[in-house]
Formats: structure tokens, sequence, C-alpha cells
């Protein structure tokens, strides 16, 4: 068994920590949390001990501990230490060397692979002393992530984000390079929304953030897969290991789903537009515009993979509902083709939201989850595909 020591920094995002230790222990790895001074004003060692199944070690200054040189031992003991979240603070001293407390003691004293994940406020990562700092670390042999970007708790918007658990599962795969029983495997995942111009400054669209797919795209490759992701206009960093292609419109994710086959499974997460516009060259006046849009239908890229000659082996559509969820998607598999269609309810604050509901409809039947974290729907469907290709 892979045995991971997490070090918690301090700072809000203190709290994904208790995702990402279940997010371990569902792989089948132990784990030891570390709970810094400034950690522990976010999560209680009681939490963490209890998500770990494993005592949770705050101070360099435990006698009994230390009669042992038990920062000596934690740092050994590893296969991989991982730092969750880093804050600038932290990867400060960690790049200077500092030995001032029991998670700079055991960095200091390791020979352990290290895996950062940094989460601050934008203007902290942006600042030349922290990309030094990073810089520093990396040439040091510190596998550093790059930090999402998004609106954080201070209220300011950019990169500076705790990447999601799910993105640091993934990392922590490919970096243990063991428990990947899709390598070898290529899996096309697309996600976000489509834009369809009405001219060239206004659009039809919906509010798909793309988070579901890229969550779902990380955990596959941190299953060893070979993951292409098409992806509509999102602001999200792409996942460690993963090619994306970029593209805006419906037809255009259509011919990008069509170029990146074949594969061996396709996860169909993003909210493809139903309709597109005859776009006008110039911008509308207000004046002069049309009364009605007139609407023609796009491309079912479900329907057509589902009947290619190149169909994947897997074939999981999506069905975002808004009323009798389960009805409508049980149809949608059979109309579709698919083989799986996981469905969901996005009348609350799903879209753009960090959880998900999910109904699992397959040949077998339905099979409804608990609410999840978006990671967490991630890591148990990338589960189940890698049962069912394996």
């Amino acid at each position: 068994m892979k045995r991971i020591l997490l070090i918690v920094g301090g700072g809000i995002a203190a709290y994904k920590a208790c995702e990402l230790i279940r997010l371990i222990r569902k792989a089948g790895m132990a784990v030891t949390p570390v709970l810094t001074d400034g950690g522990a004003h976010f999560v209680t060692p009681m939490t963490l001990a209890a998500l770990s199944e494993s005592p949770v070690y705050t101070t360099l200054w435990d006698l009994k501990d230390e009669a042992e040189m038990g920062h000596i031992q934690l740092s050994r003991a590893a296969d991989l230490i991982v730092v969750a979240p880093a804050t600038a603070d932290l990867i400060a001293r960690m790049a200077a060397g500092h030995a001032d407390d029991l998670a700079t003691t055991i960095l200091l004293a390791t020979d352990t692979p290290v895996l950062a994940a940094p989460a601050m406020n934008v203007r902290m990562w942006q600042h030349a002393a922290t990309q030094r700092n990073v810089a520093r670390l990396r040439t040091d042999g510190v596998t550093v992530m790059p930090p999402d970007e998004g609106a954080m708790a201070c209220g300011e918007y950019g990169p500076g984000r705790l990447p999601e658990p799910s993105a640091i599962m993934a990392e922590i795969g490919r970096l243990l390079g063991d428990h990947r029983p899709l390598a070898g495997r290529h899996v096309l995942v697309t996600a976000g929304p489509t834009h369809e111009p009405i001219d060239p400054v206004r659009f039809i669209a919906n509010r798909s953030s793309g988070k579901q797919g890229y969550a779902i795209a990380a955990a596959l490759a941190g299953l060893g897969a070979r993951v292409t992701l098409v992806s509509g206009p999102v602001a999200l960093p792409t996942p460690a290991g993963i090619t994306r292609v970029d593209v805006e419109t419906a037809r255009e994710m259509a011919a990008a789903v069509d170029a990146a086959l074949p594969a061996d499974a396709a996860v169909m997460v993003a909210a493809v537009a139903d309709w597109h516009v005859a776009a006008a060259a110039q911008k509308l006046k207000k004046g002069n515009g049309p009364s009605a849009l007139a609407l023609q239908p796009n491309p079912d890229i479900l329907a057509t993979l589902a009947q290619s000659e190149r169909r994947p082996r897997l074939l999981i559509g999506f069905a975002a509902e808004t009323e009798r969820v389960v009805e409508h998607a049980t149809a949608k598999r059979a109309r579709k083709g698919a083989d799986w269609i996981v469905a969901n309810d996005v009348s609350g604050d799903v879209m753009g939201g960090d959880a998900n509901t999910v109904h699992l409809v397959t040949a077998d039947g339905v099979q409804s989850w608990e609410p999840l974290a978006k990671g967490e729907v991630a890591a148990r469907l990338a589960a189940r595909i890698a049962a069912a290709m394996t």
C-alpha cells in the first residue's frame, strides 16, 4: 500500500484537504496528516484523524515522537509528500530551507518526492518573490502544480485558487505511477458550454462552467488514461497531462470530437447548444435588429458518435434536467444509443457550483448517488469506467 504524507498549510482552502483525504483513501492509499499551526485555524486535528484513520501530527516539540526522531521517520516513511494548501509563506520557507516547525523540518529532512499545490491571493501568487520561490522549488525537484483561476474568498478573481482535489489526486497518481488501470487507453471528454454567435459581439450560450467535465478528465488521467479534452469556452486551467482542444461552437466541437477518434471511451459532459443562428456579419443595432432569431439545429454529437463506425467501446452521455430527471435520462439513453447516461438536476446551483447529485443510468438500471463534490463524482465515475474497461 502506498503512503501519502499530507501537510496542510494555513489558508481557507485547508478545508479541501478533507476531500483530498477521502479521494486518497478511496484510491486504496494510506494518508498521514501533518497540520500546521495556520492550518489548525481552519480544520481540526479530530476531523483529519477521523477521515484519515491516522494520527495527526502538529508539533515538532512532542517529547514522545521526537525522542524517536519522529520528524525523520515521517519524512522517510511516505512514498510521496503532498503540501496542500501550499501558502505563500510555506512556499517561501520551503524555498529558503527553513526548519522552524514540524512541516518544514520534515520537508528539509526528506528524500521523498514532494508535490505542492499552491493556494493564495492572486497578487501574492503573481508577486515576483513567490514566482522566484516556485522556480527555486521546481529546480530543487519539487513538483509545483499551477493554481486554479477563479473567484477567491477575499473577493478578488484570478490565479491562486487551490487546484481541485480531483486534479491533485490525478497528479498523485501520475507521480506514483501505480494504480493506473486505464494505462494505454485513450478517453475522449467534452466539457463546458458552446457559444453560438448571433453577430460579432453577441452569442447564445448556457450556464455550464466546465467544472464537472474537467474534474472527470483529471480523474481519468490519474488512472493512467491518455485524455483528449474538447472544451468549450471556460475559465479553467488545463489539468496536468491532458491534451486540450478549445472550441467555441457546437459544430466546431463536433469536428474536434471526430478528429480525436479513435477512442476507447468517450464521456460527453459538455452542455452543447441545441441550435445555432445564421450570424450577422455586422453588429445588429437595437433599432433595426430582427424581432426574432431564426434557429437551426446543431449536430447531435452524442447520437452521431453512437452510430459511427469508430464508436468508442464505452460511450457515456450527460443529461442536465430540471424535472423528471431519471425518466428523461432513461429515454435519452435509448434515443441516443449511449451505454450510460449520467443525469443531474440543474434547477438549483449546479452549473457553476462545486457539488452535484447524479443518477447513473445503464442497461442494468439506475444507481442514484448521494450529493457529492464534483471531484468525488469524477473519481467515482472514473473508477466505474476503469472497471468496465478492464
